[in-house]
């Protein structure tokens, strides 16, 4: 039976799973998951502990591969980091976190010299102040970027560790907003502008790609490494069991909340720019519109704040706590720059509402649910937004990953946005990732009938909208004091 190895690298933690198609069903098995998260190093900036995620990788790798033959295996993550490699193509120096305050100010400063209608109309990519763009703009002049031959995107700067093979996989080019939509090509005309140098950027290639062999590590030599839609977004699109008729959007919930639809071709329209919605590639010649949301991340960095003062709580026990919270007490705006960066979360909100004249969150369980209904408003505004760029009528919404386990946000959002939610599968990037490499082997012919077999593979769980809470003056209220 065919089986593959999907490593699955998110911004707090990664994991690897053998896949194996049984029956015309997917079968799953989580065969190794660790936690990572960034290093302050000072001046140094927020690195990533790079040599740790690629040691866990291959400990991951190594116990797919205990468990039988596997036909391939294939890397995805977060998007926008990446590494500079020498000539010979070894990783020069550290690699920096899209948190690293290195690119404050950044985004302003270039789209006031070049103007955000031109970045746009070619890239179609959202203004995040951490895009790839102004990390790079952001490393002129250092010894890193002088010395540079190249860079790559995390997924393939572990290819290029495991199988030597330096090219840039084409979805998770798109996120740098330094790739032409359109023409699938990198902008040079727009890199030159930016005055940075154009020999660093990489050779392109498609998902479904067979890389190589992985060679030199021992134990798991001789495993061939496919291309998948390395974004961990664009995988988990993949892996979805989107409606044909088009009505259909998504949420990639975690640390981000990527929200969108599925559309044949870039819209980069003057309501397009003004919404920030972004153009990212997909599998197969799609085209993900979607807008970056803040996520779990407000509730990851809170947990971590109680955590260090003495207080654990578990994401269930916070569920059950918020519950017991009236409905839209508490409210912020989840993308205030203000969150961004880790540390001191609940101090931050508290200070975001007393600035707003909103009522302040007290205890944990307040905080929760705060979030919660937050996350809940950003989401039907964030639809809504979509709807009128794409043009599509929107009737149900696909949430998937970590976050579709949540109950309570799935009925939130249900109401909130007035659409039938479809929560599942948790598992939808890994399911992705594997559906490519099925795809690039001939196990499976194409992403239709790869999507028919995901809908055989796992069972969703329906929340319907149930009326009786005003959202709309929920939305008033925070526009009203923002």
């Amino acid at each position: 039976m065919p089986a593959f190895a999907a490593v699955d690298l998110g911004a707090t933690s990664g994991r690897v799973t053998r896949g194996e198609i049984v029956d015309g069903r997917f079968v799953l098995n989580e065969v190794h998951r660790f936690a990572h998260e960034p290093l302050d190093a000072g001046a140094g900036g927020l690195l990533w502990q790079w040599d740790e995620i690629v040691n866990q990788v291959k400990i991951g790798l190594k116990k797919a591969m205990d468990l039988g033959p596997l036909d391939s295996a294939g890397i995805d993550s977060w998007a926008v980091d990446y590494g500079f490699l020498t000539s010979d193509d070894q990783l020069i120096g550290s690699v920096h976190c899209y948190r690293d305050s290195r690119t404050d100010g950044v985004l302003e400063s270039v789209t006031a010299q070049i103007g955000r209608e031109r970045i746009y109309s070619t890239t179609g990519i959202q203004f995040l102040f951490f895009n790839t763009i102004y990390q790079l703009v952001s490393a002129i002049g250092t010894p890193e970027y002088v010395s540079a031959a190249k860079f790559l995107l995390l997924p393939d700067l572990l290819n290029n560790h495991l199988v030597g093979s330096a090219t840039l996989e084409i979805t998770n080019a798109s996120t740098t907003q330094l790739l032409d939509a359109t023409s699938r090509q990198w902008d040079f005309d727009l890199i030159e502008e930016l005055n940075l140098r154009t020999d660093i950027f990489p050779e392109l290639h498609e998902a479904g790609e067979v890389l190589g062999k992985i060679t030199g590590h021992g134990l798991i030599d001789g495993l061939p490494i496919v291309a998948v839609a390395s974004h961990d977004t664009a995988s988990a699109v993949a892996g979805i069991p989107l409606r044909i008729d088009g009505k259909s959007a998504y949420i990639s919930s975690g640390t981000w909340s990527l929200i969108g639809v599925e559309v044949d071709a870039p819209i980069t329209t003057p309501l397009a720019l003004a919404e920030n919605v972004t153009n990212e590639l997909g599998f197969g010649g799609t085209v993900r519109l979607l807008k970056n949301v803040t996520g779990f991340w407000l509730l990851e960095e809170c947990r971590r704040n109680w955590r260090l003062h003495g207080h654990e709580f578990s994401p269930e026990q916070l569920i059950n706590l918020a519950n017991k919270i009236e409905i839209g007490k508490f409210l912020i705006d989840p993308d205030d720059p203000r969150f961004a960066a880790p540390g001191e979360m609940p101090e931050r909100i508290a200070n975001y509402c007393r600035e707003k004249n909103l009522a302040v969150p007290e205890t944990a369980a307040e905080y929760a649910r705060c979030i919660y209904d937050s996350l809940a408003l950003a989401y039907a505004r964030t639809i809504r937004k979509i709807s009128l760029v794409s043009g599509k009528e929107i009737e149900s919404i696909h949430v998937v990953g970590g976050g579709s386990a949540n109950d309570l946000l799935n009925q939130l959002t249900a109401d909130a946005t007035g659409c039938e939610v479809l929560a599942g599968p948790v598992e939808a990037t890994v399911i992705g990732n594997l559906v490519v490499q099925a795809i690039a082997v001939g196990a499976v012919s194409d992403l239709v009938q790869a999507r028919e077999l995901i809908g055989r593979s796992i069972s969703l769980k329906r929340f319907e909208p149930v009326g009786g809470i005003d959202w709309e003056s929920m939305q008033n209220r925070l526009k009203l004091n923002n």
